[in-house]
Parts: C-alpha cells; sequence; structure tokens
C-alpha cells in the first residue's frame, strides 16, 4: 500500500487526512455509488471484487447514554449486545441516525471511523485482525479506504472484541 497525499482542501475526506497526518499507508478505492443500492456495504464489495467479510461497515449504536462506533463486517450485523459487554456497557441500542451524522461529521453510507468532528470510542470487530487489510468508508458514499486492521485500531484507540453476527 502506498501513502497517499490528501488535504480537505484537494477533495480528501476528513478520513483520509487523518490517515495522511498520521503516515499511515492506505490504498484509496473510488467506485460509483448507485443512490438506490440496498447495502452501501454489498456495493462496495462487489464494486472493489472484494469478499465481504473484509468490508467493514461502520455503525453508530448508544451504549448506556453515550455515542459508541461498532465496526463489522458488511456480511453480518452487529450484535448489541455484545458490543454492550465489550465496553463494560449494560444495553445497546442503534444511534438515532440524525444524532450519528451530527456527531461524527458524516453522511449515512459514508461514516468512517476515522477523522470524526468529535472522537468515539471504538469497538473493531475481531475477525478483522484475520485479514492483511480491511476495507472502510473514507468517509464518503463510493469511497472506501483499505489499510492494515491494526493500523485502524491504533489509529482510532479501537477495541477489539467479537461483536459481529454472521
Amino acid at each position: 500500500m502506498a501513502k497517499k497525499k490528501q488535504s480537505a482542501a484537494a477533495g480528501g475526506t476528513p478520513a483520509t487526512v487523518a490517515l495522511t497526518a498520521a503516515g499511515t499507508a492506505y490504498t484509496l478505492h473510488a467506485y460509483a455509488h448507485d443512490p438506490a443500492a440496498a447495502s452501501y456495504g454489498e456495493e462496495a464489495a462487489e464494486a472493489l471484487g472484494v469478499t465481504p467479510d473484509r468490508v467493514f461497515k461502520t455503525l453508530v449504536a448508544d451504549v448506556d447514554g453515550t455515542l459508541t462506533v461498532a465496526v463489522v463486517p458488511v456480511a453480518g450485523s452487529l450484535d448489541l449486545k455484545a458490543l454492550a459487554s465489550a465496553v463494560g456497557g449494560k444495553r445497546a441500542t442503534m444511534a438515532d441516525p440524525a444524532a450519528a451524522e451530527r456527531t461524527t461529521g458524516y453522511v449515512r453510507g459514508g461514516i468512517s471511523p476515522l477523522g470524526q468532528r468529535k472522537k468515539l470510542r471504538t469497538v473493531l470487530d475481531a475477525s478483522a485482525s484475520s485479514h492483511p487489510t480491511i476495507c472502510i468508508s473514507a468517509g464518503r458514499r463510493g469511497l472506501e479506504v483499505e489499510l492494515a486492521p491494526a493500523d485502524l485500531a491504533t489509529l482510532t484507540a479501537a477495541v477489539l472484541a467479537p461483536i459481529g453476527r454472521a
């Protein structure tokens, strides 16, 4: 993977700017997003020719009143009980989409765990570590970033836990 130079002014997103500032190696993948797509993540996997277990979606949940980011494979779903447990909470529910957008600074379908307006605690599904690289949203629909899961975990201070459900 090559390091990319991005700036917000040059069309970079907050996610790519954060990666560049950290000196993290990544590959940017752009594809034509179809607004009628049923699943943004599955659309990305198909467009990139990557198996859905390597493409991860970013979900925002409310754990005991605190917004928390969950990063799970698009091939499955989020186990809310496992997410709550991973951060020492009792109960998790999906966050209100408007609150997720407002807090992260991204639109639904383009929320990235990187470069968020307000840094939220993050949990990365443990399955990510079984891949040399994974793809996540680069902060815009139709734009994915591929990077090492360890780099994502470091940059987001993520907890690794089995929070995905097949």
